[in-house]
């Protein structure tokens, strides 16, 4: 496969991603936040299994106790993430949630910074103030004017850091991603669920109404885009990949703009881009001065 097919499979799974902000505002017209996060993980999961069942027969050696655990910590992790952007999207936009939720690309690193004491490269820290700027500016330069859902957004951009933390530990660690990727569905599945039918009312009609939306997220999001990235990552270098990747976050905002009417002012634009370009330094920035150094 050459670099250009690579980074196309890059731009898909981004399109398919940023189409998943769409699906998960509209399914709430029909159907509950965890009903539907429920459902989408329950399809996740069957999609995935298959090829678990592959990467199990090539496995040099069991999963241990401990390999369990941590799957299941990921899993929790991811719930939190969904829940929190799901329910974000009740008062917010697609074009909010979709940058705000980026900002996860800012924030792994200060995980690290903060909880496993690890140096952080120099570029950090003004991404992160710019991705507070790009906040202040998407609110209208006000964040008095930011809603409930954006603050539900900027913790679940917190949860997917700490999901993505963890998964790529147990990733060096156990050699099983799309192991990793079934446990942590069904997890969030299961949990999703149990919320759901404690406080959430829900019928055939309403399951029906949002099916569209639930396969949609459930096979593609979590299924196809997932497997396009895993395929299109071994052919591009990783600047390349973050770039392509991070534009789900702008496929967001447009579907958001074509299919929902959103609209956002100047200011707004002025966040975007700013929250955008933090999200890029994070990723290229580093890479480009390791490839400065090993070459120097």
């Amino acid at each position: 496969m050459s670099r250009i097919q690579a980074n196309l499979l890059l731009l898909l799974a981004a399109a398919i991603w940023g189409g998943g902000f769409v699906a998960q505002s509209t399914a709430m017209k029909s159907i509950g936040p965890f009903w539907f996060i429920g459902l989408r993980f329950a399809v996740a999961t069957l999609v995935v299994l298959p090829f678990v069942w592959m990467e199990n027969r090539k496995a040099a050696r069991p999963l241990t106790q401990r390999n369990w655990l941590s799957f299941v910590l990921i899993g929790i992790a991811l719930f939190g993430g969904a829940a929190t952007q799901q329910l974000g999207l009740l008062t917010t936009t697609v074009t909010n949630s979709s940058f705000i939720t980026g900002l996860y690309v800012v924030f792994v690193p200060l995980i690290a910074v903060i909880f496993l004491r690890r140096s952080p490269h120099w570029v950090i820290w003004p991404a992160a103030l710019m991705a507070l700027c790009g906040i202040y500016l998407l609110s209208g330069g006000s964040f008095s004017h930011l809603t409930i859902g954006d603050f539900l957004t900027v913790i679940c951009a917190l949860f997917w850091a700490a999901q993505i933390t963890l998964a790529g530990s147990a990733v060096n660690e156990t050699g099983r991603p799309l192991g990793i990727s079934a446990t942590q569905f069904a997890v969030t599945a299961a949990l999703a669920l149990a919320v759901a039918v404690a406080i959430e009312p829900i019928s055939l009609a309403d399951i029906s109404a949002a099916l569209g939306e639930i396969l949609y997220v459930g096979i593609f999001s979590s299924g196809l885009a997932f497997a396009l990235q895993i395929i299109g990552q071994r052919y591009t270098t990783a600047p390349q990949a973050a770039i392509f990747l991070s534009s789900e976050a702008l496929f967001g905002a447009s579907l958001g703009a074509l299919l929902l009417g959103e609209t956002i002012g100047p200011l707004g634009y002025a966040g975007c881009a700013l929250m955008f370009t933090a999200m890029l330094a994070v990723e290229l920035v580093p890479e480009l001065t390791r490839r400065r150094d090993a070459t120097a």
